[in-house]
């Protein structure tokens, strides 16, 4: 395999689990990749359909190809960490098992990325029959550059784990994983403590809707049903809290950020009014940065609700 800067080794890290439906689909559609100078690493997580045999098939015809099976299950965000450390590329793409790359997604990414730790693109939305759904992701997220970590803050974020290519070294800054947050939002997270993500303006992947999705970017329904019952008020405070100080650990001393943080932290220890107004004292403070994700974005009537809405409501 060719390693060298101008033609840098990618690893297509894939996670699996039971997704013998639509695999096919995805693995056909990373062997149409223009940029040839890849590996594939698929790691299955316990499946009990018809995953591993159709990983197995694949991996008999492709050299480049190697199958991993987990002795247990390790969940989503843990089976992508470990392929992301048993990656051998400069550079790493995660991988949906029920998406589909466009030809040129890693071509294109790679030529983008440049000094940023992540660059990202555009997807189209399909439904469970591969029809397009007339969307796209940027349709109804803010798909744009990132490069402060208090862009992270709220969960929601727009360079979603399908959409990125990455480079080995945020991976390897990025673990251990919290298991708190989706693999995607952590790397966003740590690639703006000394870096940027890079968006990249092109529909690069067909994004996969189904009654099945193990990660479901947009409906927050669907997420909160799968979660189980729905959480007290002091299991969301604990939740927050968990995540904030997740975050509050991570960020460098260095960087201002870090004080908000510790700030937000504080503001969630419980709805007391002096807590309520830190926080939605820093909310209105910070408001260009921690809601640029929303779609209102350029709406400033419907960010400073927003902020409001926090004196009432934890993150």
């Amino acid at each position: 395999m060719d390693t060298t800067t101008n033609n840098p080794l990618v690893s297509v890290i894939l996670a699996t689990y039971n997704g013998g439906r639509f695999l096919q689909d995805q693995l056909d559609s990373l062997l149409r990749q223009t940029y040839k100078n890849i590996e594939i690493i698929a790691l299955d997580d316990g499946s009990a359909d018809n995953t591993v045999a159709l990983l197995n098939q694949y991996a008999a015809k492709h050299s480049n190809f190697t199958v991993v099976i987990n002795a247990q299950n390790l969940g989503h965000v843990k089976n992508f960490e470990k392929g992301f450390l048993l990656a051998n590329g400069d550079y790493i793409a995660p991988c949906d098992q029920d998406d589909i790359w466009l030809p040129t997604k890693i071509e294109v990414l790679v030529k983008h990325i440049g000094g940023h730790a992540i660059a990202y693109c555009d997807s189209e939305l399909i439904d469970g029959g591969g029809r397009l759904l007339g969307k796209k992701m940027s349709d109804i997220k803010t798909l744009t550059d990132f490069d402060n970590p208090l862009m992270y803050i709220e969960v929601g974020i727009s360079a979603l784990g399908h959409a990125i290519l990455m480079t080995k070294k945020l991976a390897l800054a990025a673990a251990p994983f919290p298991v708190i947050f989706s693999h995607d939002n952590w790397l966003g997270f740590v690639a703006t403590l000394d870096s940027s993500v890079k968006f990249v303006d092109e529909v690069l992947v067909q994004y996969r809707l189904h009654d099945a999705n193990l990660t479901n970017a947009l409906d927050k329904k669907t997420r909160k049903k799968r979660a189980g019952k729905k959480r007290t008020k002091q299991e969301h405070i604990a939740n927050a809290r968990q995540r904030l100080k997740t975050l509050y650990d991570k960020c460098p001393g260095h960087l201002p950020e870090k004080q908000v943080i510790g700030q937000l932290y504080e503001s969630h220890e419980n709805y007391s009014l002096s807590n309520n107004f830190l926080r939605m004292r820093l909310f209105f403070q910070h408001r260009n940065k921690i809601l640029l994700h929303k779609k209102y974005r350029h709406t400033e009537l419907k960010r400073r609700l927003h902020c409001v809405k926090v004196f009432f409501k934890m993150i």
